[in-house]
């Protein structure tokens, strides 16, 4: 009874991710996903990701913010890592045969930038600089806008169909500050002086903002429902697909941190931000342009709850590692 009391604290996050998918997957009643849809199309994620950020700016100081800013070598191993090492290794898995549904949801995840949300929050939980993995979530949705359509563009050969994308450069900047600039720099702002305080937040807020990551992945999830159902034994490839495609990512931001020797603290904001892929963005193409291939959504909200899970497992690998060089 005590070794499961341990795992369910150690693991609860993981536990969590699959009681949400799999629940709202198997409920006949519609209910859950019902509810998540509703909420999804309430500005649900919204409030979400902007309370997610007021939470993180609470417990940021100074000497993380300025420690973010000057880690250059970490910034362009992450940036590489998405923008680069993500579609190479989608070109890789391509040499498989992969049905035509697969291979959209493929190339659509690898050439998004990293998530808003959950990156940052998982970074913070294993030691590592929340204000570097908020400085990569700027830059790469930033940059993005220029890398998502020119990268999809090579990876699929549509070529001027990208301009049915509606990609609003304005809007996306005006999104990333309304949900993240805003909320963060209010929460630096209310951020308590009294040490009692802040230690108590220091230990709570990584916990409640991996729950508003839960919530998320339940909107997505109630979205995505029926393609992923509809998507029958092709879902099984779908989930190994996303594996072994995120484990690449894994692999080489850990092989390129080592080689410019990011030490524990900076390691962890390459990782996990240069691994993760944000969800809606890829939700929107995949809508816009193929509508008729469900198996590429179901492979976008698959793979988001994969990376979830195998970089929950790398939380707590980290928080374990020696942490004596920074």
């Amino acid at each position: 009874m005590r070794g499961f009391s341990k795992t369910l604290k150690e693991q609860w996050f993981l536990l969590g991710l699959l009681a949400i998918g799999g629940l709202t997957l198997m409920d006949g009643t519609g209910l859950l996903a019902g509810g998540g849809k509703w909420l999804k199309g309430h500005h649900g994620p919204d409030g979400v990701i902007g309370l997610i950020f007021f939470m993180s700016g609470l417990i940021l100081n100074r000497e993380e913010i300025r420690s973010g800013l000057g880690d250059v070598r970490g910034t362009l191993a992450a940036i590489a890592t998405i923008t680069l090492l993500a579609p190479i290794a989608a070109v890789a898995l391509n040499l498989l045969p992969l049905a035509t549904g697969l291979r959209i949801g493929l190339f659509l995840t690898a050439v998004m930038p990293t998530t808003l949300t959950s990156g940052v929050v998982m970074t913070g939980a294993a030691g590592g600089n929340m204000a570097h993995a908020l400085l990569i979530t700027l830059l790469s949705n930033g940059i993005g806008v220029v890398t998502v359509p020119f990268s999809l563009s090579l990876l699929l050969g549509i070529g001027k169909e990208l301009e049915a994308v509606p990609i609003d450069r304005w809007a996306m900047m005006v999104q990333i500050a309304s949900l993240v600039l805003a909320p963060l720099f209010f929460g630096i702002a209310l951020r308590p002086r009294r040490d009692s305080l802040l230690g108590t937040l220091r230990k709570a807020v990584p916990i409640i903002n991996q729950g508003l990551v839960l919530a998320i992945l339940w909107m997505a999830f109630s979205e995505a429902r029926s393609s992923v159902i509809g998507g029958g034994a092709q879902i099984v490839v779908v989930l190994l697909l996303s594996s072994v495609f995120h484990a690449l990512l894994v692999a080489g931001a850990l092989v390129v941190s080592k080689a410019i020797k990011l030490g524990p603290g900076r390691r962890e904001s390459v990782v996990f931000m240069g691994g993760q892929k944000t969800l809606p963005l890829s939700i929107l193409i995949q809508t816009t342009l193929f509508p008729q291939y469900g198996l590429a959504l179901a492979f976008c909200v698959v793979h988001h709850f994969v990376h979830l899970i195998m970089d929950g497992y790398m939380v707590n690998w980290f928080r374990k590692r020696p942490r004596t060089k920074r």
